[in-house]
């Protein structure tokens, strides 16, 4: 209502974009608030000179209207203090890559976070713009789409207006462009720099501080999917007390998100972005240095956390660390399991995806993580790793690393329940660390091969791999590894029916697992002690080797024999005549074998119906 400019914008809304003005400068403040007066009708002459007199006849004019002035992609703070209203009945709407803490702090301000857009609202964001029918005929499309956008808005609304102005062009064409561009911001380009999603992510970028600009930029080179800060100072060789201003930049530029405590990750689209800009401003050999450096961290680390696993001595050994890889050495087994377990996806990732010129790191990494995937029953992970850690090792002539291969690969194939091609490969690891004159290497797949025997039923078979162990162990001068060896010994002469010499084996293993600290070691010894003092008719002994085994296997993270353990634990509460605690001991193994998916959940699902009271 009334007369004029300035009357006509009363309940409307004032829209003004920060981020940059002409050239992709950042737009002033002076210039912005210049431009609402514009917009409010000030004739030029009546504008004052200085900042503070500008911002002032401009909260004057708002002054008893009701008017929502929106703010976007403030660069900061200060850039929009001098726009805020401050007339009662007005509301400013500020958005921003930046916290904008201060805000709150002195004018008030309400913050509200927003993060990426999850599946389903990609899905209903592309059903508005494109139709519900357009979307749901392409289902498998859109899903493909809505991952290659990464959760991003803009992103999805550049393909979907694409997807507008071309209806008879299928959305699978579109996501087939997204999958196979060379450079993946390549499709989300419109040509108009307002909306191309590269022009948008590099306005966060050019505000950076030169230590965070290069942090950012060598972020593609991470294997992902997220990293702590010791990885992160391993990319740019500086030490963790030195990444933290630079990492605590990029989360507040939201170039990087703090997901869980301690760890960060950025989404693919930013990934790509930080790609495009290190081959832009860093030389070849800079980028390949990083990349070795973050590889050998977790390569290095990894070995220190596997040897902490096992106690035995392993079958590789590593060239030295790249200086600046910020190697880390767990105190104890608990703090190796709890690195591993965090890091899993990452090695995984560092694994299936080989970096030219450092083929080694792969089978190696590989190999370091046989132990933890195998006690974690991670039979498809184990099967993965060593399946493009074998080509990489054949591709490159390498017989180390085609050992360590064939050696995982037959663990995976025995476990999946494949046993010509866990034999196959056992015998094509041993018969390389033959050549290669490795005695760890040997002692451990010939420990493998008894494992198969015996599980095929062939005890005197398995005896006898277990024997050539020892020996290999000896003459690698692996005190751990004899008293596992010892303990196999013992193990399978119980099953051949020589209960009073396996006991011996055993009682000579546990004195030395336990003096090298072998955790795991020691919950086997206990489990085979427990199993012949069962079979003795020492039922009371049992249990209690039992119950010392599986607080060992639940403290090593090794779940399939914490599964088996319980069920000889049941078995031996059975037979001494306690059919409540045994059904107990049962029931935890079946919900165990249940989630980690192994076939031995049938067998015992049978015992327990077979065993369960009556109904009356």
């Amino acid at each position: 209502r009334g007369e004029g400019r300035a009357a006509r914008v009363e309940a409307a809304q004032v829209d003004v974009q920060l981020p940059v003005g002409e050239g992709g400068t950042p737009l002033t403040p002076d210039r912005a608030v210049r431009g609402f007066l514009d917009a409010l009708g000030v004739p030029a002459s009546r504008v004052p000179e200085s900042l503070d007199a500008q911002a002032g006849l401009y909260r004057s004019l708002l002054s008893g209207r009701r008017v929502l002035v929106v703010l976007d992609n403030a660069r900061d703070a200060d850039q929009v203090r001098p726009l805020l209203p401050g007339a009662p009945g007005c509301l400013a709407l500020v958005t921003s890559r930046a916290p904008l803490t201060g805000l709150a702090a002195a004018q008030g301000a309400r913050l509200l976070a927003l993060d990426l857009l999850g599946a389903e609202e990609c899905r209903e964001l592309l059903a508005a713009r494109l139709g519900a029918a357009r979307v749901a005929a392409e289902a498998a499309a859109v899903d493909e789409i809505v991952v290659r956008c990464a959760g991003l808005p803009l992103a999805l609304a550049v393909v979907a207006a694409r997807a507008a102005a071309a209806p008879a062009r299928p959305l699978a064409a579109l996501a087939d462009e997204l999958r196979t561009a060379e450079r993946i911001l390549d499709p989300l380009d419109t040509g108009d720099p307002a909306t191309a999603v590269r022009t948008v992510l590099h306005w966060s970028y050019r505000t950076l501080s030169p230590q965070a600009a290069r942090l950012f930029r060598f972020l593609g080179l991470h294997p992902g999917p997220d990293a702590d800060l010791t990885s992160l100072a391993a990319l740019t060789g500086a030490v963790v007390g030195q990444v933290r201003a630079p990492v605590a930049e990029l989360t507040a530029a939201h170039l990087l998100s703090e997901h869980v405590p301690g760890r960060y990750s950025c989404h693919d689209l930013l990934r790509a972005h930080a790609v495009e800009l290190a081959a832009e401003h860093d030389d070849p050999p800079a980028l390949h240095a990083a990349t070795r450096r973050v590889l050998d961290h977790y390569l290095h680390t990894a070995y220190a956390a596997d040897a902490l696993l096992t106690r035995r001595r392993h079958p590789m050994t590593l060239a030295p660390a790249t200086p600046g890889a910020q190697a880390r050495q767990p105190a104890d087994a608990d703090e190796a399991l709890a690195w591993l377990t965090a890091e899993q996806p990452v090695l995984i990732s560092a694994v299936e995806c080989p970096t030219p010129g450092l083929a080694p790191h792969t089978w190696q990494l590989a190999a370091m993580l046989t132990t933890f995937l195998e006690r974690q029953g991670n039979w498809q992970a184990l099967t993965d790793v060593h399946t493009v850690a074998l080509r990489t090792a054949l591709d490159h002539a390498d017989p180390a690393g085609q050992a360590a291969g064939h050696r995982g690969l037959g663990l995976a194939r025995f476990q999946l329940r494949d046993p010509e091609g866990a034999r196959h490969h056992f015998n094509r690891a041993l018969d390389l660390f033959r050549r290669l004159d490795n005695h760890p290497g040997q002692a451990r797949t010939c420990q493998n091969l008894a494992k198969m025997a015996w599980a095929h039923g062939a005890p005197h078979e398995a005896l006898h791999h277990a024997r050539r162990s020892l020996e290999h162990f000896r003459l690698a001068h692996d005190r751990g590894g004899q008293a596992v060896a010892l303990n196999d010994i013992g193990w399978y002469l119980a099953e051949l029916g020589e209960l009073r010499q396996a006991l011996a084996h055993c009682r000579r293993a546990l004195p030395l697992v336990q003096a090298t600290g072998d955790l795991s070691g020691q919950a086997h010894t206990w489990d085979s002690l427990g199993y012949i003092h069962r079979h003795l008719g020492r039922h009371t002994e049992a249990v209690e080797c039992y119950d010392r085994a599986l607080a060992l296997f639940r403290k090593t993270g090794d779940r399939r024999s914490e599964a088996i353990g319980l069920t000889y634990l049941g078995d031996t509460h059975e037979t001494a005549g306690a059919p409540g605690l045994a059904m107990e001991a049962w029931q935890q193994a079946l919900d165990l074998f249940d989630e980690l998916g192994l076939p031995e959940a049938d067998s015992l699902r049978g015992k327990i119906r077979d065993r369960a009271p009556a109904k009356t």
